[in-house]
């Protein structure tokens, strides 16, 4: 990644200038209307330069994110990680159908709340991005998500085992991991959240909750920042792995108690990892 920061990719062009369209719209008004007030209305309708560098920032991070949980190998081949877009409530970002390590900005689409991109410039989309919309719907609080198949967190959703909080870096674990079972949705199925219906039974599973396990599947996690979701995920893959290797043991396993884990998330959001994180696929 260079260091003037990744090229501004074509779906996202529209959000810094106004469209022919907004122009003759507004100044087919200036007949009863002031010239200052009419300029007024256009430059209230474009997104403020502020506005414009959180949006170019976040593409930037959403490319590390992809490639930092990649190098982290909680994503694969497969897998997606999503961001809402700055000053647009019902708009994400999300690349193309492509393996998360080979995301670069100009992989990068813009989505309505209804999963569909507003300019797809020919690029194929995941086919479950209803995952993210349909979560970013309902969920005024998540500005980012994750869906990933890690495997180390496949034999909790397959078993009567939950996940619980056993490393104080993935004390969120303690709000609960619900388990999502596509069955009882659509009976028999190829397992993908490939439509609305699905996407909204997976939100209502996840709830307020940090994360759900999907049966037989993966996960999906979610966080207020990119920092967030992918600290997250990392160390819910970590919990995972450490709970198995605890309970492997054989003896009484002593897990953190609620109060220590609210005590603790309060206090770390992993922007100090993140920037670590960053570093490494950076070089």
């Amino acid at each position: 990644m260079s260091a003037a920061g990744p090229s501004v990719p074509a779906t996202i062009a529209p959000m810094l200038r106004p469209s022919r369209r907004q122009v003759l719209a507004v100044f087919a008004s200036a007949a009863s209307t002031s010239y200052a007030s009419t300029l007024s209305a256009l430059v209230q309708q474009q997104p403020s330069a502020s506005t414009t560098r959180g949006n170019a920032a976040l593409i930037e991070d959403l490319v590390t994110a992809n490639r930092v949980l990649a190098h982290e190998e909680v994503l694969d081949g497969y897998g997606h990680v999503s961001v809402r877009r700055t000053g647009a409530a019902d708009r994400f970002l999300l690349a193309r159908s492509i393996a998360p390590e080979l995301v670069t900005a100009a992989d990068i689409l813009e989505y309505d709340l209804d999963g569909n991109p507003t300019d797809a410039r020919g690029a194929t989309s995941y086919r479950e991005r209803f995952i993210h919309s349909e979560i970013y719907r309902v969920r005024r609080d998540v500005n980012a998500i994750v869906h990933c198949h890690t495997p180390s967190l496949i034999p909790f959703g397959v078993s009567s085992v939950p996940l619980r909080p056993i490393y104080h870096q993935s004390a969120f674990v303690a709000d609960g991991v619900p388990v999502f079972e596509i069955r009882d949705v659509v009976g028999m199925s190829d397992m993908l959240i490939k439509d609305a219906r699905l996407g909204q039974a997976l939100a209502r599973t996840l709830a307020d909750k940090p994360a759900a396990l999907m049966r037989g599947h993966g996960a999906v996690v979610v966080g207020g920042a990119i920092s967030t979701v992918v600290g997250r995920s990392i160390y819910l893959d970590l919990n995972a792995r450490l709970q198995g290797q605890a309970m492997a043991l054989g003896g009484k396993v002593t897990y953190l108690e609620p109060e220590e884990a609210r005590l603790y998330v309060a206090s770390d959001n992993y922007e100090r990892a993140w920037e670590l994180w960053k570093r490494k696929v950076s070089r």
